[in-house]
């Protein structure tokens, strides 16, 4: 329970989580954007960090809820595994690049097809190179229930995980957000006034989209309800949450997958945390901190701030691909 501790200047859940979200200097790193064709017709749009010799591994990265492979934490465990001389592949989910994606659907806390799509796409492209998956809250939600999903069938090159703030079960993340706080109110109403406007948006090209059940949600239950459940092939909000949470797939999983979270999580309460799967699936390393929010885990000075998370991923990440223990 001490992983992490925050500095004075810097307590409590919203203050890590908005600072880490707002106050942050743009990391520069040497990147190429690339387009991947998907085999549906539709694509997705990625960033490529050439790794410091062609052998060496390669690290997927997943981002959060309307995030993108521009997000300060992508781009920050980005900037640690270069300097491990690991190179890395940025996901930008279905329409997360800036572009909205062909299909009239989007993306969701269990589509894992995406990211195997990366995964299959790396093996074929370099045989036998070492691959790790990281990802954040959403992100990490897709790759932990990747790795569950497929449990001794992943791919031999997939050497380990690591996922930070993930919200292992939908519902209970869902209705936290749904609550009455104010803050809650305040997260809740910055993510659905995105999602509102990028289906608003698409919808000039497929009418079919529920525009007027979208303008309406005002909750995570009425959005996942009449939005994301019909668009990707759910009966309901419950039958997407139950179905997409990454929390029943743990016991599942076969490779080192390394869980970095915080009590004090707004986005995920203390009991979606899954203690009971790392008692009994050795493979699973949870590292819980008191207190840390939301993909914030912000340390040192305000003039020089670090971030624990996106080092600590690198760490063991990089840890596992050289065969360490």
């Amino acid at each position: 329970m001490t992983q992490f501790r925050p500095p004075r200047w810097l307590r409590g859940r919203h203050a890590q989580t908005v600072w880490a979200s707002v106050f942050r200097l743009p990391i520069r790193l040497p990147l190429t954007h690339e387009r991947w064709e998907l085999p549906d017709g539709d694509f997705i749009d990625v960033d490529v960090m050439a790794a410091a010799t062609p052998d060496a591994p390669v690290v997927v990265v997943c981002h959060g809820l309307e995030g993108s492979s521009k997000a300060g934490y992508v781009r920050g465990v980005l900037r640690e595994l270069r300097a491990r001389g690991v190179g890395a592949v940025a996901i930008n989910f279905r329409g997360c690049s800036g572009e909205p994606n062909r299909l009239p659907r989007f993306y969701h806390s269990g589509d894992t097809g995406d990211l195997a799509f990366v995964v299959d796409k790396l093996r074929a492209a370099h045989p036998g190179r070492a691959l790790a998956l990281a990802g954040f809250s959403l992100g990490g939600n897709v790759v932990a229930k990747y790795l569950g999903e497929r449990g001794d069938a992943v791919a031999p090159e997939v050497r380990a995980g690591a996922v930070v703030s993930v919200p292992f079960d939908l519902a209970l993340c869902a209705r936290n957000l749904d609550g009455p706080d104010f803050m809650a109110r305040v997260y809740r109403e910055r993510f659905l006034r995105r999602l509102r406007a990028k289906v608003a948006g698409k919808a000039r090209a497929h009418a079919s989209l529920p525009v007027d059940k979208a303008r309406a949600a005002r909750t995570f239950a009425e959005w996942d309800h009449d939005v994301t459940a019909p668009l990707h092939g759910f009966q309901s909000a419950e039958d997407y949450w139950t179905r997409s949470s990454a929390g029943p797939f743990l016991p599942s999983v076969k490779r080192p997958l390394l869980i970095v979270a915080a009590e004090d999580d707004p986005f995920v309460p203390p009991e979606a945390l899954p203690r009971a799967a790392a008692a009994e699936n050795p493979l699973l390393q949870l590292e819980i901190s008191h207190e840390g929010g939301h993909v914030a885990f912000v340390h040192g000075p305000p003039w020089s701030t670090r971030r624990h998370a996106e080092r600590r991923v690198a760490e063991f990440l990089v840890a596992k691909l050289r065969g360490e223990r």
